[in-house]
């Protein structure tokens, strides 16, 4: 579904993003990228939506290829930013969700309204401003499945959210994952992540350097500065915090 050969991106004369990526995710994939601020996570996923061209190398999503194809790309993904408000426009629930439809289109206006609710997204005429950041961000990942995507992005998708809103987002990602949707998750905080994701990759400095399940990464992931999930450390015995 995605495969990125020798994938690279500089932006102008700053230096590379990233450099020499290479991996290959089938389709339904729950895949989880990690790393430490600046390690490329954002930049990647700018990339996977089409919105970047590669510098180097060769990027696939489904049958199209980045460079050439980013249009054909974005039809296939749907990007989520970590900050709802970047991406909210109308102002309410119904009215963010329906933007871009045709009014007459009764089936499509029922089919994001029913994904609407599935998501707990119950008062269309709430005002945006008034959402909490979960449900917020709850609002842009329905936007976002709104026109079935092939792939959906999420970067930072449980940052500053409480526990009750974490367990909503965790079972969107869940549901998404059994109806097949490729899904991306940029992640600083691995704890939501931990049992879900079925594919890690370890970004550090730009550069790719782990790829597997989370049984071979998590042993790796302190010497490229990311803590273990809590799960996994109990799991070896309580670990102090380092």
């Amino acid at each position: 579904m995605i495969r990125a050969d020798g994938l690279g991106y500089a932006f102008g004369a700053g230096g590379a993003a990233l450099e020499a990526i290479g991996f290959a995710l089938p389709r339904g994939a729950l895949c989880a990228v990690v790393g430490a601020n600046g390690s490329g996570k954002s930049t990647l996923l700018a990339l996977l939506a089409g919105l970047f061209t590669p510098s180097a190398g060769t990027l696939a999503v489904g049958g199209d290829a980045s460079p050439g194809a980013e249009e054909a790309i974005r039809r296939r993904a749907a990007l989520v930013l970590q900050d709802p408000d970047q991406q909210i426009i109308g102002a309410t629930v119904e009215e963010d969700l329906l933007l871009g439809l045709r009014p007459g289109d009764a089936t499509a206006r029922g089919a994001a309204r029913a994904l609407a609710a599935r998501l707990g997204l119950a008062d269309l005429a709430a005002p945006v401003h008034a959402l909490s950041l979960g449900t917020r961000r709850k609002l842009c990942i329905a936007t976002a499945l709104r026109d079935a995507p092939e792939v959906l992005l999420l970067d930072e998708p449980f940052a500053g959210l409480d526990y009750p809103a974490i367990r909503e987002v965790r079972a969107v990602l869940a549901a998404n994952r059994a109806a097949g949707v490729t899904q991306v998750v940029a992640a600083h905080d691995l704890e939501a992540l931990a049992d879900l994701a079925d594919r890690w990759l370890v970004l550090e400095r730009g550069r790719l350097v782990a790829d597997g399940a989370a049984e071979a990464v998590f042993p790796l992931l302190r010497r490229h500065g990311v803590r273990p999930p809590g799960a996994w450390l109990s799991a070896h015995g309580l670990d102090p915090w380092a």
